[in-house]
């Protein structure tokens, strides 16, 4: 393996984002001796620490030695070489790494095909976020053909929760969704500690993932979803019981893969593994909406890919405490806004009566401290901070209602309905009134512009009639309106300015009171 190794070609960036290194996935898929073949993908994902690493070596060492020894797991005292791995509490792997040598196998039909394998970074460990964990395992779900799903102990529910969301995340990214959209799933459970109840390996595999993904008509609606979920998103699904490697390799730091560490039954069933996915009868070629990819179609799939995870076209995934925090806020909002809309419906809506615009201000201020004090009151999760975007949120719905509300409420003003022609008719009796004072007192000039208001009011109201009540030319209405309007401001400011006159000099209308 002299001059292998693992190249990063998706990279973790610290501002929690990736990027993908084109020119080494590049070097590696766009060689000449295998750019046109067809080829299998083997990824290992799942959370950190749980010996990804570790067990993609002795795939590297299956693949190297496959064709040239009896016993390709090698010497009991050989070291164990290949992608970076090593003991602890701290994860090692960070982005997608691929090993930078592929391998050609020749299939029993005789075709040459290709090789490759991949290593992800661990998820949920305290530097990830669940977008990171989403964006890795949905990268390698979509670009792998044989996606080994590496779990510890048991297949859990939490387990199958995370695989939904994992999967979800990619299934939004492809373009196609009427086929199944991922190949070959299969849960590899390490350490597994009951062999009484299901014996090591494939056959044991298989009745523990059918007893976990069974589904009854008495399961909730969650459970069943998940489950559902998953076996649409996979053309195969599988399991692998392996047995914990022993203590030599769990609680020695200095373990560096030897054999002889190695308790002899997690040897005999690697030996069973690795075959089953690396085989030349067993691989898995790389099918994108059916149809059998090559290496340089693999390069454009994940540029195409990283494209889409790199923009703001899929929503941001969300951890459970998040989402039900948001949730929560959102029904205390909409609890909180149906409060507000109830109270202010019992001032203004249905038969009520119309109501002076300051006191509908003040039944407005008065009901939204009320619902803010619901929305404070009902119990949320996400703390103080968290809810702040959501009362923002509520302040401007109530803000929307109420306009609403004073809408309704000015409809109720029979004066307002009949303004313009209200105010039309009021200028044609002043101007009736003016015209026969003038007149008597024999100004002809004034009588005749008194005279031309009195023509030119009663047409407004005719026309605002016609208008009105055969909903044409309804623009010319608009502006009859506003002129009526700007009438009876004006009129309503000249009214003010009068009174306010009045009580600074009450001494000049004495001879009102004889």
């Amino acid at each position: 393996m002299q001059g292998a190794c693992s190249l990063p070609i998706v990279i973790a960036t610290e501002d929690h984002a990736f990027e993908l290194d084109e020119k080494a996935l590049s070097k590696i898929l766009l060689d000449d001796s295998i750019r046109d073949k067809k080829v299998a993908v083997v990824s290992v994902a799942g959370a950190f620490r749980k010996g990804k690493s570790f067990l993609l070596d002795f795939f590297l060492r299956y693949l190297d030695r496959k064709d040239s020894c009896d016993d390709w797991l090698g010497g009991e005292t050989e070291a164990l070489e290949g992608f970076s791995w090593r003991g602890g509490s701290e994860r090692d792997t960070t982005g997608i790494l691929m090993w930078n040598k592929p391998y050609i196998c020749k299939r029993p039909d005789g075709e040459e095909v290709v090789v490759l394998l991949m290593d992800t970074q661990g998820a949920f460990d305290s530097s990830s976020t669940v977008k990171d964990c989403a964006t890795i395992f949905a990268l390698s779900t979509m670009t792998s053909s044989t996606q080994v799903y590496n779990v510890s102990q048991n297949i859990q529910e939490d387990d199958l929760q995370h695989l939904q969301l994992f999967t979800e995340y990619g299934k939004l990214a492809m373009e196609n969704n009427e086929i199944k959209p991922f190949q070959r799933l299969l849960f590899l459970v390490r350490d597994w500690s009951f062999p009484y109840e299901a014996n090591y390996g494939e056959a044991g595999g298989s009745q523990i993932l059918e007893r976990r993904l069974k589904t009854t008509e008495r399961q909730h609606s969650e459970l069943l979803q998940v489950r559902k979920h998953i076996k649409e998103c996979f053309e195969k699904i599988g399991c692998f019981l392996m047995p914990h490697p022993g203590l030599r390799v769990a609680t020695n730091p200095t373990f560096d893969g030897r054999l002889v560490d190695i308790d002899d039954e997690f040897k005999e069933n690697l030996r069973k593994l690795i075959p089953s996915l690396l085989a030349p009868e067993n691989l898995e070629l790389k099918g994108i909406n059916g149809e059998e990819v090559t290496c340089r179609g693999l390069l454009e799939y994940f540029k195409a890919y990283m494209k889409i995870f790199q923009g703001d076209e899929l929503p941001q995934p969300k951890s459970m405490l998040l989402a039900t925090a948001e949730a929560n806020n959102l029904a205390a909002l909409a609890t909180a806004k149906d409060t507000y809309s109830k109270a202010m419906e019992s001032v203004v809506g249905g038969d009520m009566p119309y109501l002076s615009p300051n006191e509908l201000e003040r039944k407005h201020l008065e009901t939204r401290d009320s619902a803010l004090s619901h929305f404070h009151g009902t119990r949320k999760m996400g703390g103080k901070e968290f809810s702040e975007k959501y009362v923002e949120q509520l302040l401007k719905e109530i803000d929307e209602t109420f306009e609403n509300f004073v809408k309704l409420n000015d409809s109720k003003n029979i004066f307002n309905a009949a303004r313009t022609p209200a105010v039309f008719f009021t200028i044609v009796v002043l101007s009736y009134i003016l015209s026969s004072v003038f007149n008597s007192i024999g100004i002809l000039s004034f009588t005749r512009m008194c005279n031309l208001t009195i023509w030119m009011g009663l047409l407004g109201i005719l026309v605002w009639s016609y208008i009105r009540f055969s909903g044409e030319f309804r623009e010319f209405g608009a502006k009859l309106d506003h002129l009526a309007e700007l009438i009876w401001d004006e009129g309503s400011t000249v009214q003010q300015i009068y009174k306010a006159y009045k009580s600074e000099r009450p001494d000049k209308h004495l001879f009102s009171h004889y």
